[in-house]
C-alpha cells in the first residue's frame, strides 16, 4: 500500500510542479511621457477629470499627465510638504536613505500614489514610513499613523532592508480605509483605519507578509527573483498588487490579501523593442479601472532597445469578464 502511494505522488508530482499559465493582458496604447525632468515615475493614480504621476526623486511637485495621441505632456503642479514626522524605522536605515537621497535627489522618496473620490491625493514616502495628504484645495498634511504599523510589520519580516521598504499605496474612495505595500524582502500589505483624525490598525496591522522567491518571466530567463510588489491599487473591494518581477496583476483579498486570479502582461511587456538591459521589471506604478489598468514603467537611466529613454505609461485592457468576477 505504501509503494502505491509513493508511486502516486511520483506520477503526480510533474502535473504539481508545472507552472500556471496565467491570461495575457491586451495592449491597448502606450504612452512616453515628456516632462518629468528627473524621470523615474513611480506612481500612478486617476483623479478627478485626469491621470497624475509622482517622482521618486522630486519632493515638491506631482504631474498631472495631458494626453495627446501617442506622447503624453506632464503638466507640474507644486506643494510644499510640512516637516516629515518622526519614523520608528532603524537609524542604519533612515541615514542610509538620506544619503542616497542627498546624492540622487528626493529625501521623501515618494513611492506610490493614490486618490479618493474627493480628490485628495496620497503619497507615501518609503524613506519616512510616513503618508502626506494632499487635497484638491489647502496645505498638504502628513496622516498621523500608528508608531504600532512599523513595530507590526517588522516583527513579520517586512522593513528591514534598505530600499525595500514601502512601495505601494491604495485608499478607498471614502477615503477611510488605507492600504500599503511592502516592497520585498519580505513582502506584503498593510491596512489602516481612519479614526477621526489619525489612523488604527484594527485588529493589526499586517494584513499578510511572506518572502522566497519565484521565477521571472520566460523572457528574461525565469530565474529566480525575490517575490515583490511595486504598486497597489484598491477597485471594488479588492485589492490589485503590481508584481514587477513577474510581470503580472493579482487580484487579492481584503480579509487577508490571498491571491485569488491573476494576470501577466509580460508578453507585451517584453518584446523585442521595449526590452531594457536590465534582467528584471521596471514596472512601478498601477491604478486598475472598469475599462483596464494603467501602468508605468520606470526606466531610470536606462534606455529601452528601441531607443526610449523617457518614463512610459501603458493601457492594458480589462481581462475577460471583468477584474472583480473573472475566476
Amino acid at each position: 500500500m505504501r509503494r502505491l502511494a509513493v508511486a502516486l505522488l511520483l506520477v503526480a508530482a510533474p502535473a504539481l510542479a508545472e507552472p500556471q499559465v496565467l491570461e495575457e493582458l491586451k495592449l491597448v496604447s502606450e504612452h512616453p511621457i515628456d516632462g518629468i525632468a528627473a524621470g523615474n515615475l513611480s506612481g500612478l493614480a486617476w483623479c478627478g477629470e485626469a491621470l497624475w504621476a509622482v517622482s521618486d526623486r522630486e519632493d515638491d511637485r506631482l504631474y498631472r499627465l495631458a494626453a495627446g495621441d501617442a506622447v503624453w505632456q506632464a503638466e507640474v503642479e507644486h506643494f510644499v510638504a510640512p516637516p516629515s514626522p518622526s519614523t520608528p524605522l532603524p537609524w542604519g536605515l533612515r541615514m542610509r536613505t538620506w544619503a542616497t537621497g542627498l546624492l540622487r535627489g528626493g529625501n521623501l522618496d515618494f513611492e506610490g500614489l493614490s486618490c479618493d473620490a474627493v480628490g485628495n491625493r496620497y503619497l507615501v514616502s518609503e524613506a519616512r514610513a510616513a503618508v502626506l495628504q494632499i487635497p484638491p484645495a489647502g496645505a498638504p498634511q502628513w496622516l498621523e499613523l500608528p508608531d504600532s504599523m512599523v513595530r507590526q510589520a517588522r516583527a513579520s519580516g517586512m522593513l528591514w532592508h534598505f530600499n525595500a521598504l514601502l512601495e505601494g499605496i491604495a485608499i478607498d474612495p471614502a477615503g477611510e480605509r488605507l492600504w500599503l505595500a511592502a516592497e520585498r524582502r519580505h513582502r506584503g500589505l498593510l491596512v489602516l483605519h481612519q479614526r477621526g483624525s489619525s489612523w488604527r490598525c484594527t485588529g493589526g496591522c499586517v494584513l499578510m507578509s511572506e518572502g522566497g522567491s519565484e521565477p521571472s518571466a520566460a523572457q528574461l530567463g525565469g530565474e529566480a527573483q525575490a517575490r515583490d510588489f511595486a504598486g497597489l491599487a484598491f477597485y471594488k473591494e479588492k485589492l490589485f498588487t503590481l508584481e514587477r518581477q513577474a510581470h503580472r496583476i493579482c487580484r487579492r483579498k481584503l480579509s487577508d490579501g490571498g491571491v485569488e486570479r491573476c494576470w501577466s502582461f509580460a508578453a507585451e511587456a517584453l518584446t523585442d523593442a521595449r526590452r531594457y538591459p536590465p534582467a528584471y521589471g521596471l514596472a512601478e506604478a498601477l491604478w486598475i479601472d472598469e475599462q483596464g489598468a494603467w501602468i508605468g514603467s520606470d526606466s531610470g537611466r536606462h534606455t529601452r532597445a528601441d531607443g526610449e529613454q523617457r518614463p512610459v505609461v501603458w493601457r492594458f485592457a480589462a481581462p475577460k469578464g471583468g477584474w472583480g468576477q473573472a475566476k
